[in-house]
């Protein structure tokens, strides 16, 4: 039984139309859902008139059209991102030739994928290289608001969440989903440096957060906790499958996961992975060798 989280799934993606979520910010959802996007990437908007955006989405005709349409009358003077995944970082680029201004964000992953691993998500986005490579803490100021980058790795090592002063809130990427737990994938996902950045986000107490994907969470410090405890109990279930002799993460899967579309199982045994990854750096578990896929494992 894993912890109970309360998954806000209740969510109208309102395309083409921006949704004010506070004083500052407001939201575009990209027409791209998908089993890991959900209703689409949201886009967000932050300031009138001199704008802020983060995480522009895919670099689609469509989608581009989209996004001028909506900030009519409006100028974007930075385009900020999250991560890179092809479903947040491609638009980026081309939004701030447009409007002839800079990109910004922590800059590339440590790992991409090669040609041997299995796809997740909506892939690496390899082409985009911030303009302005930012730092954990780092500010930015616009008309009555500011914007603190605030460096949370875990899903991928150079995720950078934004949290939007005066709301006192986290725009949070994929760092935190209220419809669903974020992957976790190996070698550029660590779950040891997830935990560490579950925490620093539930310590700052905001009083909102705006995932890349779906719903806004209103209640953040119960929701991150129950995050929290559901890695934890990730981590259990893993020590009763090892108990019950199972030794390889394709074994382990099925019955962790017999809930779960078969179709995310892929992804699931990665997620495992960086649980695994993680038990053997703090000695839980032992392995041959280097931790991966294949690798068999025993209890300490």
């Amino acid at each position: 039984m894993t912890a109970s989280i309360p998954y806000i799934r209740d969510f109208d993606p309102a395309y083409g139309q921006l949704v004010s979520l506070s004083h500052h910010v407001r939201r575009l959802t990209a027409n791209n859902p998908s089993p890991f996007s959900g209703w689409g990437t949201n886009v967000y908007i932050i300031g009138k008139g001199d704008v802020n955006v983060v995480d522009p989405g895919p670099d689609t005709d469509d989608h581009f059209d989209t996004l001028i349409c909506a900030l009519k009358g409006e100028r974007v003077t930075r385009v900020f991102v999250t991560h890179h995944h092809l479903d947040h970082s491609p638009m980026a680029n081309r939004l701030a030739a447009h409007f002839g201004c800079k990109t910004y964000g922590l800059g590339p992953a440590h790992y991409h994928l090669t040609s041997t691993d299995i796809p997740l998500e909506a892939g690496d986005d390899q082409h985009f290289v911030p303009d302005i490579k930012i730092r954990d803490g780092q500010t930015f100021e616009g008309d009555g608001w500011t914007l603190e980058a605030v460096h949370t790795p875990g899903h991928t090592s150079n995720h950078m969440c934004y949290a939007v002063g005066d709301d006192n809130g986290l725009i949070c990427g994929d760092h935190i989903m209220a419809w669903s737990t974020s992957v976790i994938s190996p070698p550029d996902g660590d779950m040891g440096d997830y935990l560490h950045s579950l925490q620093k986000v539930l310590d700052r107490d905001y009083a909102t957060l705006w995932p890349g994907h779906g719903a806004a969470i209103t209640d953040p410090a119960p929701f991150i906790r129950a995050y929290i405890a559901h890695r934890h109990d990730r981590n259990a279930q893993i020590l009763s499958q090892l108990k019950s002799g199972k030794s390889r993460i394709k074994d382990m899967v099925p019955v962790m996961y017999a809930n779960v579309d078969k179709g995310l199982h892929p992804a699931a045994c990665h997620s495992v992975l960086a649980h695994i990854i993680h038990m053997v750096k703090n000695g839980t578990i032992t392995c041959e060798g280097e931790p991966e896929l294949d690798s068999q494992y025993h209890l300490a």
